[in-house]
């Protein structure tokens, strides 16, 4: 799922053979990286596996989109993913090629 990876957003639900973290950050692209349903779904995929690392660290960016920054650098610790920048669509990007 790396930026070389063309994902389609058109379906109603990500494709089923994603990971739980991958199709968490598909919905936060398919909802335009920002707050409603589709943020709703990831955040409770997220929440379904605290602790560990590729949940956590969609989790955070889940918070960095909802703007609570505190909330997110928590979780991008908790994941061992500090980050600094605030640029939620490289940070995206980013998880995507790596998880």
């Amino acid at each position: 799922m790396s930026s070389q990876t063309p994902m389609d957003f058109s379906p109603a639900e990500p494709p089923a053979d994603l990971s739980p973290p991958r199709q968490a950050l598909w919905w936060l692209k398919k909802g335009g990286l920002t707050l409603g349903p589709q943020w709703e779904r990831a955040h409770e995929i997220c929440q379904s596996r605290e602790g560990d690392m590729p949940h956590d660290w969609v989790h955070g960016l889940c918070h960095l989109i909802e703007n609570d920054p505190g909330n997110a650098a928590y979780w991008f610790r908790r994941a061992g993913k500090p980050v600094e920048s605030r640029d939620v669509d490289a940070l995206w990007e980013e998880i995507a090629a790596s998880i």
